[in-house]
């Protein structure tokens, strides 16, 4: 069915919902649903419970090479021979799939990553639909380029010279756990209106939307072999996908020590590679900015999925003026925020997405406190059950400090003052990410001056954290390598030939 009204709550799991989670999920390799070859399976969890959720198959190095395999044949196969505005057709079909089981995928999706179930259905569900729908459209308006070219070998010979843009081949994608089927559809949008083919390694945390978006994949009529689903463990199933030699490019989001394994692994095979990593993102809020905007900065562009997203402006920096203000505005906003199960939309604060990243959150918690600086909310463990971490802001904190430096990925940020402006971008650019910041003024000659000097492949302006299609997305420094959304994301999926003919 139809995702629901986005803010209503979830008071009984679908029947379909139930029945997939009680029927063993199943990979897909080269158009068939199997088990693991050896019969291993993975436990999932729900992390609002803490309780087993489902089990999946546990893929490995067999089964990758299976996928990569069947990648190949269909790269050679009916997917190469299929018209741009076909394959549009069946992008487009694929993006109608998602939405006619969407309120299927928005509660599957809360269940297994503990999220919002109103970002399931606005955001992995609508999002992922119009993405496809987007991307789409570009099947259709690849293309090259003539060129004047000046070879004068040998004397008197006359030169045409033209570029085409094909496929790069098999796509080795593996996603991250915070936004499983809306990042699965980022990878996979771009790569198949380029033409190319896709194996696809969910994260082990939150694999079940990816292994239901593999079946509508079929029925949405993309050849067999186009796109296969492994499950597994990234140690397994990842490294064998990285490491394959049937591999051209590989595309990966998740954290920057990770992207940094990958990287170095596709250059020693020179495969193409898109690495969207880690971020700790800035927002630098200036005393003429409007302070009504202050709660929409902390439940969209810092808590937005409880925090768990690379781009979470994580530490604000605000000018002595207004800091006061911030402190006790942001105190009062976050403090009253309700803490519980993502299929309450009231809750504004969900579970983390495993027992692991539940620890590590509270461990930057109390690091911050050990280190010195200032919790503003008097909060304590969370005592019930499930992944929960309830929210944090810390002042008088130094830049040195790990939780100025480490990315925590939680609902924990950090606020300090500053005098000079510039002194505040120096302090904004002070750390080995780069994936977006913002800044926050009503004063154009200031947004304009700061912006260029501002390290982030993304910088909003009196707003943050909110990504577009349309618009290149992507860091500077440690967040990665390349560019995801709009044309720049064709570049990534493409290889360009030039042509030369010689006419006689």
């Amino acid at each position: 069915m139809q995702v629901a009204r986005p803010d209503s709550l979830v008071s009984q799991i679908l029947p379909a919902v139930a029945d997939y989670l009680d029927s063993p999920a199943k990979l897909l390799l080269g158009g068939t649903s199997t088990a693991a070859s050896d019969g291993r399976t993975m436990d999932v969890f729900n992390p609002a419970t803490g309780k087993k959720l489902a089990e999946v198959p546990w893929g490995g190095a067999a089964e990758i090479d299976l996928a990569v395999k069947a990648a190949q044949a269909a790269l050679e196969g009916d997917w190469s021979r299929m018209r741009p505005v076909e394959r549009q057709r069946v992008l487009l079909n694929l993006a109608d799939l998602i939405e006619a089981n969407g309120e299927e995928l928005a509660q599957l999706e809360t269940l297994n990553n503990g999220k919002s179930v109103m970002l399931s259905r606005l955001v992995e569900v609508g999002n992922s639909s119009n993405y496809l729908r987007y991307m789409a459209g570009w099947s259709t308006k690849i293309e090259g380029s003539t060129i004047d070219v000046s070879i004068a070998v040998p004397p008197g010979a006359k030169y045409q010279a033209y570029t085409r843009k094909e496929p790069v081949g098999v796509v080795g994608a593996i996603t991250p756990w915070n936004f499983p089927l809306n990042m699965a559809i980022w990878k996979l949008a771009p790569a198949l209106a380029c033409g190319n083919t896709v194996v696809l390694k969910p994260a082990e945390e939150t694999p079940l939307t990816s292994l239901r978006l593999g079946e509508l994949c079929l029925e949405a009529g993309l050849p067999p072999g186009v796109v296969n689903v492994v499950s597994g463990t990234g140690a397994e199933a990842g490294a064998a996908l990285t490491a394959h030699p049937g591999v051209n490019k590989l595309t990966f989001t998740g954290s920057t020590e990770v992207g940094k394994i990958i990287g170095i692994q596709a250059m020693r095979d020179m495969k193409r590679v898109t690495l969207e990593l880690g971020g700790k993102a800035p927002m630098v809020m200036f005393d003429d900015m409007d302070l009504d905007q202050l709660s929409e900065a902390a439940r969209i562009g810092i808590l937005f999925n409880s925090g768990q997203t690379c781009c979470a402006g994580t530490r604000i920096y605000a000018q002595r003026g207004i800091y006061d203000r911030i402190c006790e505005t942001m105190a009062n906003v976050v403090g009253a925020l309700s803490v519980g199960s993502g299929l309450d939309p009231a809750n504004a604060i969900n579970p983390m997405v495993s027992a692991k990243h539940q620890a590590h959150v509270s461990a930057c918690i109390a690091g911050g406190v050990e280190e010195g600086a200032t919790p503003l909310l008097d909060t304590g463990a969370y005592d019930g059950e499930g992944y929960f971490v309830r929210p944090q802001i810390f002042t008088d904190v130094r830049q040195d400090m790990r939780i100025m430096q480490d990315e925590v990925f939680g609902p924990v940020f950090t606020i300090t003052p500053f005098d000079d402006p510039d002194e505040a971008i120096r302090m904004a650019n002070d750390t080995r990410y780069g994936l977006g910041a913002s800044i926050w003024t009503t004063n154009l000659n200031t947004m304009h001056r700061y912006v260029p000097q501002l390290q982030a492949g993304t910088v909003w302006v009196n707003s943050h954290n909110v990504p577009d299609a349309n618009m290149p997305f992507g860091g500077y420094k440690q967040s990665g390598i390349g560019r995801e959304h709009g044309r720049a994301a064709l570049d990534a999926y493409l290889e360009t030939k030039s042509v030369c003919i010689a006419v006689r």
